[in-house]
């Protein structure tokens, strides 16, 4: 039986080409039209383990996102980076002069203004997917709408690709995490990078001295993402990425910042990818 992997988007999405580098061709996919829906059927068993996009190199992170994983208390296991390459594709046959209107997923539309910019007359639109568009110009036969997407969205769904590359910033990468709804994964000497979460209390220099506490144990911090604890204003939650050597630096770390930190949680224990 093959893996059930659930994604955001459908074939042809950028989700869709992180799931089969990471897992393989031999999965059965799980189309999920938004982040919530990917969760559930994680939750639900419908999938067995998930691709969700976390940052962007160009628009940065994906808030919600970090609010997901840890109040369904689901587990990062992995991590895959992937080079985000947008291309403006229709209907065979039409043309650029055919478009009125450019429909894909609002980050998509982001990290292409500046192309779009030269276009005033063309309507922008906010999709839930950038290949669930192109899905549509084949489906509906639709002639003066345009979709942006990757590359193998244009072969799947057969369109013309009119501009290739369109993203204003070429070297534009995406980090995304895998998910499951157990964490144990990889044996310990293979686990070279985590996700952790907690709370600082408000005197001065509490977020320094946890900082701190990693730096004594030879963690280095890849990255740092605050959110307002939803239930208490003005507290925050930090969400943090680190990397190491070795395994025991990090189980050195948990235990001090167990105690230390207000609702310390480890959110994943993976391998570190390499960034593109």
């Amino acid at each position: 039986m093959n893996l059930k992997v659930a994604i955001q988007g459908i074939k042809g999405s950028n989700h869709h080409q992180v799931a089969k580098e990471f897992f393989g061709e031999e999965i059965e996919l799980v189309e999920c039209l938004s982040f919530d829906n990917l969760i559930a059927q994680l939750l639900s068993g419908t999938a067995d383990k998930a691709v969700m996009a976390i940052e962007n190199s160009i628009a940065g992170s994906i808030i919600p996102n970090y609010n997901l994983v840890y109040h369904n208390k689901i587990h990062i296991i992995g991590e895959h980076y992937l080079n985000i390459h947008h291309h403006l594709m229709v209907k065979k046959g039409n043309v650029l002069a055919d478009v009125q209107e450019v429909r894909t997923h609002p980050m998509a539309l982001l990290q292409c203004k500046e192309f779009l910019s030269q276009y005033p007359e063309i309507k922008l639109v906010e999709d839930v997917d950038t290949a669930e568009t192109a899905k549509q110009i084949k489906e509906k036969n639709l002639t003066n709408v345009a979709a942006i997407a990757p590359r193998v969205a244009a072969d799947l769904y057969d369109l013309d690709i009119i501009a290739e590359n369109i993203q204003t910033i070429k070297n534009n990468a995406t980090r995304f995490i895998i998910l499951k709804r157990q964490n144990k994964e990889l044996p310990k000497s293979e686990i070279n990078k985590a996700s952790v979460r907690f709370i600082t209390d408000h005197k001065r220099g509490s977020l320094a001295t946890v900082l701190n506490v990693m730096s004594d144990c030879n963690l280095s911090l890849t990255k740092i993402q605050s959110l307002p604890v939803i239930e208490t204003p003005w507290k925050y939650a930090f969400f943090v990425d680190v990397t190491f050597d070795k395994y025991e630096n990090f189980a050195k770390a948990k235990s001090l910042l167990d105690i230390m930190a207000e609702d310390f949680l480890v959110l994943g224990e993976y391998k570190n990818a390499l960034v593109p």
